[in-house]
């Protein structure tokens, strides 16, 4: 929520309709990173009922930015969050995380840095039955270049083959005439 400060009282501008609070991204203030709830919902790091039910289709319609923070929600006593190499992750191996999350209700974690992440579930078993997670940062230089666009326009490609071109002698269309007879 955007706000505003008016005799020492915070005053929103305005609010968010439930819609679209309810994906799990948050709006901050201009300069500062969002928070993610992974999966737009309380129960979404759990093993997923099918591929289609992934996390990381979920990730994928989403942009993730320097400075956004993942939110987990999950039982502390039966999960936890890893956070892995690219080839643990792959694995689903579990003996060396880069950080373990057990806190459960509430885990923040700060995507601090542009490329990807990983997270597998602690839980045994529950990374090869498709519970994890890899998102990917875009770094702070995109951030006002969401979606550039892949090919230049039609017209600047027609521009440039125009100016490729081997030019031609200018020729003239001379039109004699008849001298006067007198002449």
């Amino acid at each position: 929520m955007f706000q505003t400060h008016v005799a020492n009282r915070t005053r929103p501008l305005f609010k968010l309709p439930r819609s679209l609070t309810a994906t799990g991204i948050n709006c901050t203030k201009v300069g500062e990173g969002k928070d993610i709830l992974v999966g737009g919902s309380e129960d979404a790091w759990k093993i997923p009922k099918n591929a289609s039910d992934s996390l990381n289709q979920w990730a994928r319609k989403h942009r993730f930015k320097v400075g956004d923070f993942l939110i987990f929600k999950y039982n502390g006593k039966a999960d936890s969050v890893l956070q892995v190499t690219g080839e643990n992750y792959e694995s689903c191996s579990t003996s060396k995380p880069i950080k373990e999350y057990k806190d459960g209700n509430n885990t923040k974690v700060k995507l601090n840095k542009s490329g990807p992440f990983y997270f597998i579930s602690g839980a045994d078993g529950h990374c090869q039955k498709g519970q994890k997670l890899e998102v990917t940062v875009i770094s702070e230089k995109h951030r006002h270049h969401d979606n550039p666009p892949a090919f230049p326009p039609k017209p600047a490609k027609q521009l440039l083959r125009r100016l490729n071109q081997p030019k031609l002698a200018p020729t003239r269309h001379l039109h004699t005439r008849m001298a006067p007879s007198w002449l």
